[in-house]
């Protein structure tokens, strides 16, 4: 058995599409086990750029299968558009599967959450209006509607209208707004049902016996350690669980299926919409960072906050993951700096620590220790070999190491696939 779980040691945007589309090329299977398409990868192939929201990876690669899992929030409208798409630019889509107990999103979620975030007013969380959450809330309220259901009309039917007038009498009488004709909701997705069934099955058994024969699996994560909706900067977080766990559950697999748990760290830090964040460059150095870095999300476009590499958050990501070795993402972004800092601690009210705190009062007043480093002030973007770094580099990828006390097993000089130097092959 070969398994690899990719998983966002951040706030999410680290990078992680570059590195399954690598990683990918060398996997029988990849797999989507959470989030929905409010999370994006974008992977470029020579000329070509691919942008993916609920779709794996693994389609660029012919014969690989690609799972979208139980745990995954299901936009039928999103996936169609992104197979037109894909079809588009040539790619086959035929190899993907949908878990049949995967919760679908529906157009009242989507409403409900965009009036949701609107009512917060000055305190939004930042969601992209997806739907996402009032998806997960209706599977945890457990009366959602799943994948599966679209291969029963019948009941299909009965489930909607059943919902669609729960949600208009919630949208009249707490956000004041017109609801849904069940009739038409019904009837768009008798549609889908019709352009969706071939994919759907149940793919716990699908990835179970890829495993069981030993065939390379590729777990795909989306958003980051930071925005899990339990372990994350609560509540500025998504709505499922981003971390390695959440591949067993999200994907129906035991926990020792995972023989590789790889962390995704980009060179510095990134987070979109608000909440505490200790190493923030809100100056010249930020905006150098987002504009060398294009730090603007692949989903909604927002700019990205940006800021030093933040060592206490990669401690975190090791220990709440299990990481067993580190990709550092975007080093290239750094090329343009004199000088470099690490947050290797963090100071609340006159003491040190190297604890991430639970409390988000107590992240706010953080102020980070940092450890400087002489920049390297070169061109690192066509360079394949670690020992042909420039010295300065090195030492920057050793402060890592030392910090996190795993190995990075991988590095990021560049957008494309080969600009990436492999110091140990993961798949």
């Amino acid at each position: 058995m070969s398994s690899t779980a990719i998983i966002g040691a951040q706030w999410g945007d680290e990078g992680k599409g570059k590195l399954i589309d690598y990683l990918a090329g060398h996997a029988d299977v990849v797999v989507r086990a959470q989030g929905g398409n409010n999370a994006g990868h974008t992977v470029v192939v020579g000329d070509k750029k691919y942008t993916f929201h609920l779709m794996p990876s693994g389609v660029l690669y012919e014969g690989t299968l690609n799972i979208i899992g139980n745990g995954v929030a299901f936009d039928p409208e999103g996936f169609l558009q992104e197979v037109e798409t894909l079809k588009n630019q040539n790619v086959d889509i035929s190899t993907i599967r949908i878990d049949e107990r995967a919760h679908m999103i529906f157009p009242y979620h989507k409403k409900i959450d965009e009036l949701e975030e609107e009512a917060r007013k000055d305190q939004e969380i930042g969601t992209t209006r997806r739907g996402i959450g009032p998806c997960y809330m209706d599977k945890i309220q457990r009366s959602g509607i799943r994948v599966g259901d679209l291969l029963n009309i019948e009941r299909l039917e009965t489930l909607i209208y059943q919902q669609v007038e729960k949600k208009n009498e919630l949208l009249k009488k707490i956000y004041h707004s017109e609801g849904f004709d069940p009739h038409k909701v019904f009837e768009t997705y008798c549609q889908y049902s019709a352009h969706l069934k071939e994919y759907i099955t149940d793919t716990t058994v699908l990835l179970y016996d890829a495993l069981k024969n030993n065939k390379k699996v590729l777990f795909e994560g989306a958003q980051g350690t930071l925005l899990d909706v339990d372990l994350g900067t609560y509540p500025y977080v998504t709505s499922s669980h981003p971390t390695s766990a959440g591949f067993c559950i999200g994907s129906g697999i035991g926990p020792n299926a995972l023989d590789e748990i790889l962390g995704v760290v980009k060179a510095y830090s990134t987070r979109v919409g608000k909440g505490p964040f200790p190493t923030e460059q809100d100056n010249d150095i930020g905006e150098a960072i987002r504009e060398k870095g294009h730090e603007f999300g692949s989903t909604t476009g927002r700019p990205r906050r940006c800021g030093w590499l933040d060592g206490v958050i990669m401690k975190y990501a090791v220990r709440v993951n299990g990481l067993t070795g580190i990709t550092l993402m975007l080093m290239d972004v750094l090329d343009q700096f004199d000088e470099i800092q690490i947050c290797t601690a963090y100071e609340i009210e006159g003491e040190e620590t190297q604890d991430f705190p639970a409390n988000l009062e107590k992240l706010a007043q953080c102020r980070p220790v940092y450890r400087k480093l002489k920049g390297w002030k070169t061109d690192i973007t066509g360079i394949q070999e670690y020992e042909d770094l420039p010295q300065e580099a090195k030492a920057y990828v050793e402060a890592v190491e030392e910090i996190t006390g795993v190995p990075v097993k991988m590095i990021s000089v560049g957008p494309d696939r080969d600009q990436t130097i492999v110091r140990e092959v993961m798949i």
